[in-house]
């Protein structure tokens, strides 16, 4: 039982998740930091407030009902998803497509899986005898 436990801590894919979650969660706290005391701040000196709580709230029969948080929550997300992308994934791609520029390495169609590849031969093959008769 400890042997079968030992080789599924051990495989390579339980290990790289372990990995990832660490370095993302210790990468939240920079994407947080950036969000929070860079672009919130500009907004703020934007819009004059800090957030959109305050706006469109309206109360029904005593109940406060609040878009203007649902609006900075929207706000929040595209602003770490812009952060994300501008500062991660746009850079990762450009260094990846350098990298391959250097080493020789173009771009490629994915490879058909064999059995889409005679699927699609059998309805070309349909498709022609359905024509000819």
């Amino acid at each position: 039982m400890l042997k079968g436990f030992r080789d599924f801590i051990m495989k390579g894919n339980v290990v790289d998740l372990a990995v990832a979650v660490v370095i993302g969660a210790a990468f939240g706290g920079v994407v947080d930091a950036l969000v929070k005391h860079v672009l919130m701040p500009l907004i703020a000196a934007l819009f004059r407030s800090p957030n959109f709580d305050s706006f469109a709230r309206i109360t029904i029969n005593g109940n406060d009902v609040q878009f203007g948080v649902l609006l900075t929550a929207i706000v929040n997300f595209l602003l770490i998803a812009s952060a994300i992308y501008f500062v991660i994934v746009l850079p990762m791609n450009a260094m990846i497509a350098h990298r391959n520029a250097k080493l020789g390495i173009k771009d490629e169609e994915p490879a058909v899986e064999p059995h889409i590849e005679l699927l699609t031969e059998i309805r070309d093959a349909l498709q022609n005898k359905a024509h000819q008769n």
